[in-house]
């Protein structure tokens, strides 16, 4: 056991000095024996990844990125050429409405040109019937006037006989008929 021991302590005392010289030495990177094999493969790695990035990546980024302006540049082009369509298509909507508006005035103007006529005829027919009807009521006046004439002299002869015969004077029929002739004309 005392020979385990010994060996555990030799361990012991052999890490701690391989600590001892590796503290001694400082970090690796800045040990100034192994600057050319450092140096060396810096520029190996640093040209393989220029190579990697010449041949694979770059490329591929290129692509993209031209593969992104074609559909940025025909984004546009569609864009405009949309944009071209909404304008016709706007302009066709006003000239279309336009257009509208001037055959409904057209309309109206037409339909209020075919109720006047229709009014004036509606009203040339009414006046006719008014006058027809006026011309009935005129013959018709003119002939109760006559009536009323005739009825107002035979009323009268006959007031004017009972007038006469009342007072004892015995008038014949032409006497009364003259003199109320002769009193109605005025």
């Amino acid at each position: 056991m005392a020979n385990t021991t010994h060996s555990a302590e030799e361990v012991t005392r052999k890490a701690d000095e391989a600590h001892g010289a590796a503290e001694a030495a400082g970090m690796p990177q800045l040990d100034f024996g192994t600057f050319g094999n450092q140096i060396f493969w810096l520029a190996v790695t640093l040209i393989v990844i220029f190579f990697i990035l010449k041949k694979i990546a770059l490329p591929r980024i290129a692509a993209i990125l031209a593969q992104r302006q074609g559909t940025i540049t025909n984004d546009l082009a569609a864009a405009e050429d949309l944009k071209a369509q909404a304008q016709d298509a706007e302009e066709a909507y006003k000239k279309a409405l336009a257009d509208a508006r001037a055959e409904a005035q057209e309309i109206v103007a037409a339909t209020k040109a075919e109720i006047k006529a229709e009014l004036d005829e509606a009203t040339a027919k009414a006046d006719a019937e008014i006058s027809a009807k006026a011309a009935e009521g005129e013959k018709a006046i003119a002939e109760i006037r006559a009536n009323a004439v005739e009825s107002i002299n035979a009323v009268a002869k006959d007031t004017a006989k009972a007038l006469v015969g009342s007072m004892g004077i015995d008038a014949d029929a032409r006497t009364i008929t003259a003199a109320v002739t002769a009193r109605t004309k005025g």
